[in-house]
């Protein structure tokens, strides 16, 4: 196998599922799978190794955790490998293959433990099979990983569909007034929210903080915590001395869409001393003010 070659199939199996063919593509990428696997048992024993499968930049690494007990299961091992994986697994559905499918999505995270997307098509996935406990476990790691506000509103929405069906009607207007501050402009919980309104599941009863406290009670976050900006502002500080502006201002963006500007120039000032020049005022937009 060769990186351009792996790459190359997925492309022609991704094909495959845009034309309907989920079965062709299903056969296809679980040879790959099979293949993938195979060498990276042989050959792969040390995170250097394990690279020969990864192809984003060094500051994209940055953004991910080490594991140190198992040197396969890294933080840059996401591309194409979870790629792999997330594929098989949405063929696999179409199939209505929900079994192998959840094998799938856990061997995507695996590769990749820190994209979310991964880990909530896993829980849809938990949820369709009736899995309740094991779907909101895995929504609560969200919280503590997420690095786009887009993954957070999606946790935010399990909660709120597993507690609307459970009658618990004030923690879903919660969770749902929690997901309309960080992007009310999503189609999924604009509709949830439009179709609450006047019931006891109307998120706009609520004030940010009554719902943070309800939230708190139940053991969720109020949102994305201060150790995620830290990471993606640690990341930018890097870029930024290695020059790539470009990516030092997306990730401090990122940051400050979570924590608020405020907030993010108060961690950049602890991570770098007396610099704060990614957050200068060019660099600057429309944000929230909030605190860590």
């Amino acid at each position: 196998m060769e990186p351009t070659s792996l790459t190359d199939s997925l492309l022609t199996a991704e094909a495959m599922l845009a034309s309907q063919d989920a079965s062709g593509a299903a056969e296809l990428l679980g040879r790959l799978a099979e293949d993938a696997e195979e060498y990276v048992d042989r050959n792969c024993h040390t995170t250097d190794e394990v690279q020969w499968f990864s192809f984003p930049t060094i500051f994209d690494r940055l953004a991910y955790r080490r594991v140190e007990h198992d040197p396969r299961e890294l933080r840059d091992v996401g591309e194409p490998l979870d790629r792999l994986y997330a594929d098989l697994a949405y063929a696999q559905v179409s199939l209505g293959e929900y079994e192998q499918a959840g094998e799938a999505l856990k061997r995507a995270v695996r590769w990749n433990p820190m994209d979310c997307r991964y880990r909530l098509d896993l829980a849809e996935i938990f949820r369709t099979n009736g899995d309740d406990q094991e779907y909101l476990a895995l929504t609560y790691t969200v919280f503590e990983r997420a690095s786009d506000v887009r993954h957070l509103v999606r946790a935010y929405l399990n909660f709120a569909r597993f507690w609307q069906a459970a009658g618990m009607h004030e923690q879903t207007a919660a969770a749902l007034r929690c997901a309309l501050r960080l992007n009310s402009d999503d189609p999924q919980l604009a509709e949830m929210a439009e179709v609450a309104k006047g019931t006891p599941d109307d998120p706009e009863s609520l004030t940010d903080s009554e719902a943070a406290d309800i939230l708190a009670d139940v053991g969720l976050p109020d949102g994305a915590n201060a150790e995620i900006a830290i990471c993606l502002l640690m990341c930018a500080t890097d870029a930024a001395d290695a020059g790539d502006r470009g990516l030092a201002t997306n990730l401090t963006m990122r940051a400050r869409d979570l924590v608020g500007t405020n907030a993010a120039a108060a961690l950049v000032q602890l991570i770098r001393e007396g610099d704060e020049d990614l957050l200068s005022p060019d660099d600057d937009q429309d944000g929230g003010e909030g605190d860590a």
